[in-house]
């Protein structure tokens, strides 16, 4: 038996060894979930089955590589790098680039991502003269990725259910848009993000030869987070199981919480009924969590009807109650949490990298950055632009992209005239004119311009056909030259090189330090895949990066910052010190689901992910008023804060979920073992407390921070008057501007 199968518990080890037939891992939350999929992957290896034999596919590119490292030290790094392993999406890519003749479709292939896509479908709206305020493209965009990964192809969405809901909302053309899209990406030899799993589901569908070919070559499937699979993803992998049924799937329902994106619990909830011999592991004791935070979470979770029971269990330390800040408005949500932030740190000794901010929607971030950066709390916002969508980089990489790709219109649309070449935007509006006319793409549209686009002048297609030239030089190199010698000649002899040091900006220098990482990480490549390759090209590596997402972009270095991040990111993540925020009726749980008990029960899943997130400490904010759309409207706290059982809430701050606060309350914060001091000014004192003012002894100065029994915290403007008619301007969060009688006003000065 491997050594390493000791670095297990006793349910571990048998979700490992047991490796034949189908089986169901429920791993709930921290209970080392991939620590299983890793050695049991590893465990098979021992077991003299063959790498290229096994198939294990995850979410993110991230955890493939991660995995894969792990296997490495486990058993043998060649034996690792043999593996069949990473996301559907480049698994089931690769497979389409080998197969791809069998559907119509180049081996070279583009994928286009989310922007591309997009500016497609807004030139189609374009051209078919439609309002884009009911045609939004994002709008449209969602209805044809849902449409994908629900398996309508553009050929039978007229008749779909789909259609008959657009045209309820009056949006008839959603049809014609899908269909000169996907003839448009299909003329362009290019796929989407949804077309890699559409179209793999095609090509087993209408190529049984092929299908049996890969369901003889994968005798073992093991996936990954199988909650998140959605209806594509699972009749894929069911294809590819059909024969030899050793499929293992790992997951936990209760952290199923993509629905809008198309995952479907039932997929994890009715395995028993597609592998009935199947064997379930359940994992149940946490590693990450203390005591108190899992038994809150399962008090929390077990309201949920539709799920596989399991008890979750923690041995580390008992921790502390889980505490609840009741604040008057969302402004003050920001102090609080800002204040508690810092009295975390000095108390216990944290770093800014221990804490997390989490939220139910991307729009609540904006009242927590202001309040870290008046209290100078370094942060970053978790899931914001990915390296490879800035500008300099898209614009580099889509020189590459039409090397490999001719046809690519996006690409060709990118560059033609990046650098400045003196090809405008009316001469792009015949080539695009001429190519929807005649069906070629924009390349084959330029090279044949004075046959089919003659309302082009002589001099712009001297222009076009230098262009041409140049890149059909670099397409001959491609054969013999490596990825970074390639891009790195492209940069230079194209003009962006020479464009960025012109005018050195601090713009221009940032962006020149994106392109130098750019090269750092094709260089990475090459080093990663020379022992396969005698020449890693530059088409190897666009395929590669084509499919990263933002997880597997994000940047470790300068890491010590306050995570603010929405919940839905912060799945699979972990800290010390994690805030849920808003925690109010129609935020979280959200307005569009509260009529519907499935989508209650899903924000009760994403509720559930938030908790448990945390190692140490979880403090859940609510406010009585929130801004909504310019105007204060009164708030309740979430069922879900009730849903927790009292034994595992700080006494002091549990009773403040008992009424739920109205604006004729006035009702006063209750903070649970802190109070807040305001970022204004800097703090005159170390204390943290509240000071009551004594106004026959003490006067009342501008700039000072008071907080009134119903206005709440402000800032003092101006005093005038003297004794008992002494008069105090106040600038309030809440309200304004107010001048009060000092001695009635009851102001309670804060700093």
């Amino acid at each position: 038996m491997p050594d390493f199968l000791n670095d297990l518990n006793d349910i571990q080890r048998e979700a490992v060894t047991n490796y034949n037939g189908p089986s169901l891992i429920i791993a709930g939350a921290g209970s080392g979930k991939t620590r299983v999929l890793t050695y049991r992957i590893a465990y098979l290896l021992t077991q003299g089955i063959t790498p290229g034999s096994i198939l294990a596919l995850t979410f993110t590119n991230k955890a493939a590589k991660e995995m894969k490292e792990r296997i490495s030290q486990l058993v043998d790094e060649e034996q690792a790098r043999r593996l069949w392993m990473g996301t559907f999406h480049s698994i089931f890519a690769r497979i389409l680039r080998a197969e791809a003749a069998a559907i119509g479709y180049p081996a070279t292939f583009s994928i286009y991502d989310t922007q591309d896509s997009k500016n497609v479908i807004k030139q189609i709206i374009k051209e078919m003269n439609l309002d884009e305020q009911v045609y939004k493209i994002g709008l449209v965009y969602g209805r044809i990725s849902s449409a994908k990964n629900n398996l309508i192809t553009a050929k039978m969405y007229a008749d779909s259910v789909m259609c008959k809901e657009d045209a309820s909302y009056r949006r008839h053309h959603i049809d014609e848009i899908y269909s000169r899209y996907a003839n448009r990406c299909f003329k362009a030899g290019a796929m989407d993000f949804d077309d890699i799993l559409l179209n793999t589901n095609i090509l087993f569908r209408n190529h049984a030869e092929i299908l049996d070919k890969y369901q003889h070559f994968y005798r073992y499937i093991l996936v990954d987070e199988y909650q998140d699979t959605n209806s594509a993803q699972y009749l894929i992998v069911k294809k590819l199981a059909a024969k030899r049924c050793n499929i293992c799937v790992v997951g936990d329902d209760a952290q199923s919480i993509y629905a809008f994106r198309g995952a479907r619990i039932e997929n994890i909830l009715n395995f028993r009924k597609d592998y009935p011999d199947f064997q379930m592991y359940k994992l149940e004791q946490n590693y990450r969590s203390t005591q108190n935070i899992v038994n809150a979470a399962n008090t929390l979770i077990e309201k949920n009807l539709n799920r596989i029971h399991k008890k979750v269990f923690s041995k580390n330390d008992v921790g502390e109650l889980i505490r609840i800040f009741a604040v008057n408005t969302d402004q003050e949500e920001g102090y609080v949490v800002a204040a508690s932030i810092l009295n975390m740190k000095y108390t216990h000794d944290y770093a800014n990298k221990d804490f997390a901010i989490l939220y139910r929607t991307n729009a609540q971030s904006r009242i927590f950055e202001d309040a870290l950066r008046k209290r100078n709390i370094p942060y970053k916002i978790y899931g914001g632009l990915s390296f490879y969508e800035r500008k300099e980089i898209k614009d580099v990489l889509a020189y590459g992209r039409l090397l490999v790709n001719r046809n690519d219109d996006e690409a060709f649309n990118r560059i033609i005239n990046f650098p400045a070449r003196g090809i405008g935007d009316t001469t792009l509006g015949r080539l695009q004119a001429a190519a929807t006319n005649t069906g070629l793409s924009l390349w084959e549209t330029t090279v044949r311009a004075q046959e089919v686009a003659p309302n082009i002048s002589a001099g712009v297609r001297a222009k076009l056909h230098k262009f041409i030239d140049f890149i059909s030089g670099f397409a001959e190199k491609q054969k013999n030259t490596d990825a970074y010698e390639l891009l790195n000649q492209i940069i230079k002899a194209s003009g962006i090189y020479t464009l960025l040091q012109t005018e050195k900006t601090p713009e221009n220098i940032s962006r020149m330090q994106n392109i130098d990482e750019l090269l750092n990480g094709v260089r990475e490549f090459i080093n990663e895949n020379h022992a396969d390759n005698d020449l890693v090209t530059l088409d190897m590596f666009l395929a590669n990066v084509s499919l990263l997402t933002n997880a597997d972009t994000e940047k470790s270095e300068d890491n010590d910052k306050v995570t603010v991040m929405t919940i839905h990111s912060a799945k699979g993540l972990e800290f010390d010190v994690v805030y849920i925020v808003g925690m109010e009726e129609n935020l979280f749980p959200s307005l569009m689901s509260i009529k519907d008990e499935q989508e209650i029960e899903e924000e009760r899943r994403l509720f559930y992910v938030a908790l448990t997130r945390a190692r140490k400490n979880v403090f859940l904010s609510y406010a009585g008023m929130r801004f909504h759309w310019g105007s204060m409207s009164v708030s309740s706290p979430s069922r879900f804060i009730k849903e927790i059982d009292v034994r595992y809430i700080d006494n002091n701050s549990a009773a403040c979920t008992k009424n739920q606060p109205t604006m004729a309350d006035n009702y006063k914060p209750k903070f649970s073992n802190i109070t807040p001091k305001l970022s204004y000014t800097p703090p005159k004192t170390s204390s943290t407390d509240f000071k009551p003012s004594n106004f026959e002894t003490e006067k009342i100065l501008p700039g000072m921070i008071v907080q009134h029994p119903r206005f709440n915290l402000g800032k003092v403007l101006a005093v005038e008057g003297t004794g008992s008619n002494t008069k105090a301007t106040v600038n309030f969060d809440s309200c304004g501007q107010k001048q009060l009688l000092v001695k009635f006003a009851k102001l309670k000065i804060v700093e």
